[in-house]
């Protein structure tokens, strides 16, 4: 598995590193452009040789995440601890950083290095990226230099991420990515050249990744192109914000029996929908697009109080872009910003989907629903009369839609 080649690979590293050796995890050819080791930092100044000389990244990850005074950080897969150190920098003294790595000689000379830094606010974990050592909602910021692509599990790894960050959290890592159709060969190769012994993702695969994972606000920019469709790039993205005590999340199929009571206790006020008994489980899912439900939950308990998704309006090509959302919150659970917090995560999450039009039909006296809309950028296209029959009366239906202003320009 690439897992012990990594571990075996980075220890080896590691203990050169101890014994005062400069290490490098790639041929020389890979260093064009400053693209790895220290070459991408303007900051190092006062740090230990020792983390200068084991840098193996290919960027400025603590840059790229715009760190804080006060934040808690952490950094998958640490190697010798530079960029913790830049990043307890940033911090300061009531900030923290931790560290994560596999190798257990890593996180050794990390904390050799962390002791001559002098650095007080780091902490160093020994463990993998798969599985991070730390409790939910945890950091503020994940940072990560070219590790993601070492992992066998990448998918687990970005779930870790969004699990230990808290709502409104940062994503901002280096990493190694493949873009364009690429021969297989030239690929392995390029990917080989430049240490990624367990496959770069395409950057398409890469985002779909970040949005099931539950990211929204993804930015994937390629920095260095080390030839063959293989570069280096900065991923960026959030995890949704929240008030405190709850979360948002991607809606799970042990959500059904939650979801549906609360889209029962909608529709029992009779202002949500001309529907009046909710669908089952199956029929709720076979409506609605499976990367765009989300759910907001209770961070101790697990409780939903609130859900959002998405349904196309046509099959028609030409409206692959445009869908009709649903939200509804717990009745008991109104007014405490849920509702806005979902809809504001699902408009970024649609965005990163390629959707261009959020439509939505409301009753005029939903008076509520209609300001919240219009507060996140919808407007009112034109009402629809007596359009159908709700309880033996005839009502109306306000047409909203938001047109995205980054997608389908």
């Amino acid at each position: 598995m690439a897992h012990d080649e990594v571990i075996g690979r980075y220890s080896g590293l590691a203990r050169a590193a101890l014994a005062g050796e400069s290490v490098a995890d790639c041929g020389s050819d890979a260093f064009a452009d400053g693209c790895f080791g220290t070459a991408g930092y303007d900051d190092t100044a006062e740090l230990p040789g020792g983390a200068l000389r084991a840098s193996l990244g290919c960027g400025n990850p603590v840059a790229v995440a715009e760190l804080r005074v006060g934040e808690t950080v952490l950094d998958l897969g640490s190697g010798g601890g530079i960029d913790v150190l830049l990043s307890a920098r940033r911090v300061g003294p009531y900030g923290k950083a931790y560290g994560l790595d596999a190798s257990a000689d890593m996180v050794e000379l990390a904390r050799r290095n962390a002791e001559e830094a002098g650095a007080a606010n780091v902490e160093f974990l020994h463990g993998t990226i798969e599985a991070v050592p730390l409790p939910d909602i945890a950091v503020d910021v994940v940072i990560s230099n070219c590790v993601i692509n070492l992992s066998d599990d990448k998918a687990a790894a970005l779930a870790e991420a969004f699990r230990v960050l808290r709502p409104g959290g940062r994503l901002g890592v280096s990493d190694v990515v493949t873009d364009g159709v690429i021969d297989p060969r030239r690929r392995a190769a390029a990917e080989q050249r430049v240490g990624c012994v367990a496959g770069s993702l395409s950057t398409d695969v890469y985002r779909d990744l970040l949005r099931k994972a539950g990211f929204v606000g993804i930015v994937i920019r390629l920095t260095v192109d080390h030839g063959d469709g293989v570069h280096s790039a900065i991923i960026q993205a959030a995890k949704p914000a929240i008030s405190p005590g709850l979360v948002i999340r991607p809606m799970r199929e042990s959500d059904a029996s939650q979801v549906l009571a609360i889209y029962q206790a909608g529709l029992d006020t009779g202002q949500a929908s001309f529907e009046t008994v909710a669908p089952s489980w199956e029929g709720f899912t076979a409506g609605k697009l499976p990367g765009l439900r989300y759910v907001a939950a209770d961070t101790d308990t697990g409780e939903v109080v609130g859900w959002i998704a998405a349904s196309p309006v046509s099959a028609r090509p030409a409206y692959a872009g445009v869908v009709e959302h649903s939200v509804y919150v717990h009745p008991g659970c109104q007014a405490h910003g849920i509702g806005r917090a979902l809809l504001a995560a699902f408009i970024a999450g649609s965005e990163d989907a390629g959707i261009w039009t959020i439509q939505s039909g409301i009753f005029p006296e939903n008076a509520a629903s209609l300001s919240l809309h219009q507060a996140l950028g919808f407007r009112v296209v034109g009402t629809r009369e007596r359009i159908g029959r709700h309880d033996g009366l005839w009502r109306d239906v306000v047409m909203l839609e938001r047109r995205s202003t980054a997608v389908g320009r």
